[in-house]
Parts: structure tokens; sequence; C-alpha cells
């Protein structure tokens, strides 16, 4: 019987995804679990995250709308203060806590507040941007580290393959081809967990610019307001 015609009765390999999976070599099969694992977890994140700036989004728009209702400003503090207050309800409360010990003490240093408060807000500016970037940069490690990965995965599985090829001293593609998609495979895995990283990296970061925007423009006016009724208690005392 011809070669070439034995080559043809015989079945073609199986193809799928699994298959892919199972047949491949262990280092190859860790690559990949790894890469499914980092995919899993880095939509975990995507969509916590994406809820929790939403949620960010609603809570400031609230705040801003309580803020210049033309409540005052200590009705205000005893609405928020007993409860977790965060964003620019953290900002606020943080702020006012400053005031009133400041004016509460025995001392009644007010001298320096303006001051005081300046930091007090960006300190806690900086510790709610904190809250929002955490775990942003696992996302940005998988975007860049992840192809990478994939990319180890086929070149050692590309290695096996040829070692396995030699040995068996057929070239033929029906031999050849099952071992490099297996390798490939790896690179896909890659990419599927690297892409959708790198795009929800971008716009969750962009989101936490804005966020950070509208923290920073709040604490300028508060300040200035609080600012301002500190030159109104110095002339007064003078």
């Amino acid at each position: 019987m011809n070669p070439a015609d034995a080559m043809q009765a015989l079945p073609p390999p199986d193809m799928s995804l699994f298959n892919l999976f199972w047949h491949a070599h262990f280092v190859v099969k860790l690559v990949m679990v790894g890469l499914l694992g980092c995919s899993v977890w880095c939509w975990a994140i995507i969509v916590d995250k994406t809820l929790l700036f939403r949620r960010t989004k609603t809570e400031m728009d609230a705040f801003e709308e309580a803020f210049w209702s033309g409540r005052s400003l200590e009705e205000l503090y005893r609405s928020f203060n007993d409860r977790p207050a965060t964003n620019l309800g953290a900002l606020f409360v943080a702020a006012m806590r400053e005031w009133k010990r400041s004016f509460e003490g025995s001392g009644r240093q007010i001298q320096s507040l303006s001051q005081r408060i300046d930091k007090v807000l960006d300190v806690t500016i900086q510790r709610e941007v904190e809250r929002l970037e955490s775990r942003l940069l696992f996302l940005a490690s998988i975007g860049s580290a992840g192809p990478y990965v994939g990319l180890f995965g086929t070149v050692w599985g590309i290695m096996t393959s040829f070692t396995a090829i030699a040995a068996s001293k057929n070239t033929s593609l029906a031999v050849v081809a099952p071992g490099i998609a297996e390798a490939l495979f790896a690179t896909a895995i890659g990419l599927f967990a690297a892409i959708p990283a790198v795009l929800a990296y971008n716009k969750l970061q962009s989101n936490v610019s804005k966020a950070q925007s509208r923290l920073e423009g709040f604490a300028d006016e508060f300040s200035a307001i609080l600012s301002r009724q500190i030159d109104e208690r110095l002339s007064l005392a003078a």
C-alpha cells in the first residue's frame, strides 16, 4: 500500500480546544492553567471596579446635591458623620473634624487652621485614590506580561514537538500540525487574558483620573469656604 494512501486513510486528528490542552506538554498545560486563572481574576476585578465606579459617581452626585442644597455645614456633618463616608463625603467629614477639633479644643488654635485643613484634604484624597486604584496594577501586569507568558508556553511546546518529530523521523504535516497547534494555543490564551486586561486598565484608570479631579475640585471649593469663615472669625476676634 502506498504510504501516502495510508496517511490519507488515517482519521484526522482531533483539533478541539480541550484535546489541544489535554495533549499539550505539562509545562504548556501549567502556562495555560495559570493564564486562564489570571483571566478569571482579571474579569472579577473588571466587574468589581465597574460597579465601584458606577456607585462612586452616584454617591458623588448625591453628596454634591446635598452639599449645595443650602443645608448648614453642621447639619450635613451630623448626617454624614453617623455612617462610613467615602469619596466627597470622606473629604467633607475629614475637614469638618479638623475644623471642630480646632474650635472645640481648649487652645482654639485657628491661626494655621487653613493649612491643616488643606493637609487633611490632601491626605484624604490620596487615600480615596488608592482605594479606587487598588488591584488595577494586576490588570496592567497581566496586560503586559500575559502575551510573553503565553509565548513562553508556545516556544516550549514547539521545542517539544520538534524533539518528537526528530525522534520519529516523520516530517509530515499531519504529524507536525497537532503539536504546533497545541503550542500556539498557549499564545492564544495569553492574548485572551491580556487584551481585556489592557483595555479595562486604560478605561478604569481614566475613571480614577476623573474621580480624582472631582475630589480635588471639591476640596478646593470647600477649603475656600472654610478659609472665608476662618477669616471672618479672626476679624471678629480682633
